[in-house]
């Protein structure tokens, strides 16, 4: 059977939680949330408020990484003002699981390109995982979902870095491109391994710039809002997200946010994630009024 995907087009924290209670599927004992904080000056992504109802029907705990780029979330310190900033200690608990080390490791036998994975350390403390993802464009991995938040977003600072330069992390921002696409879906096989199918997926459509929220500076939106979607299948419910942006031809921002994906070979990493059998790019789209 094909992986249901709902989708609605309504944007709503009360919808949100709707299309989750769909999945009819509970996530047992100590429920991670895996959120993006936001880096200070981005206007973008979606705030703790929009969030609150989801994450307080799982009774999760919120939770993210320290970023491997300079900014106002690079060290503990800063990260937590940030995150005060942004009001994400308002509503409910979080921990920033790689606040001090040493990483977790994760292996990956079956990697494409990295054989292990970095993660923050306090992962260990969860035993399931809600990974709620802000679905829009991305300065290098050309958009931005459920798989980025599986890797690079669960990934430690360190474990960003290794990612990047597809296992060699002082080529960051220099090794071959499809092999940091292909490091994203190994590192994301392996948290997917790690949590044995305790683990759903949510991902918003709404203000989609052409870059993440990871930038201080970003584009304004450059496409309109399309909807909400959850699924137990992190393939499914991005490339979901892909073949709506490519069906909304008559958004005059459309070819923008298609150009940065295709440029970026964006669709590398679902082709890579797939090939790693953790999930499907064939699904069920099941509309929500």
């Amino acid at each position: 059977m094909k992986p249901k995907v709902y989708f609605s087009r309504t944007i709503t924290p009360e919808k949100v939680l709707e299309l989750y209670r769909l999945l009819n599927k509970e996530l047992p004992g100590r429920v991670a949330v895996k959120v993006h904080s936001g880096e200070a000056g981005n206007q973008n992504f979606l705030r703790p408020d929009f969030w609150r109802p989801v994450v307080d029907f799982v009774k999760g705990t919120a939770v993210e990484c320290n970023t491997a780029y300079e900014g106002e979330r690079d060290t503990t310190e800063k990260h937590l003002r940030t995150l005060t900033f942004h009001g994400w200690n308002e509503f409910y608990p979080f921990d920033l699981l790689d606040a001090e080390g040493p990483d977790m490791e994760l292996a990956i036998p079956g990697g494409k390109v990295i054989k292990k994975n970095f993660v923050g350390k306090n992962l260990a403390n969860y035993d399931s995982f809600l990974v709620l993802s802000h679905f829009k464009g991305h300065p290098m991995g050309g958009f931005g979902g459920a798989l980025k938040q599986l890797s690079i977003g669960t990934a430690s600072s360190f474990g960003k870095a290794y990612i990047h330069g597809a296992g060699e992390p002082e080529k960051i921002w220099s090794s071959d491109h499809d092999s940091f696409l292909e490091s994203m879906a190994d590192a994301a096989s392996s948290v997917v391994e790690y949590f044995k199918g305790n683990a759903a997926y949510i991902n918003v459509m709404k203000n989609m710039s052409v870059d993440c929220d990871c930038c201080a500076v970003a584009e304004d939106p450059c496409m309109a809002d399309i909807g909400v979607l959850a699924s137990l299948d992190p393939i499914a419910i991005d490339q979901a997200c892909l073949d709506l942006v490519y069906a909304a031809k008559d958004d005059p921002g459309q070819a923008h946010l298609l150009e940065r994906i295709e440029s970026r070979h964006g669709v590398h990493t679902i082709e890579a994630a797939a090939e790693l059998g953790f999930g499907s790019r064939e699904y069920e789209l099941v509309e929500v009024k």
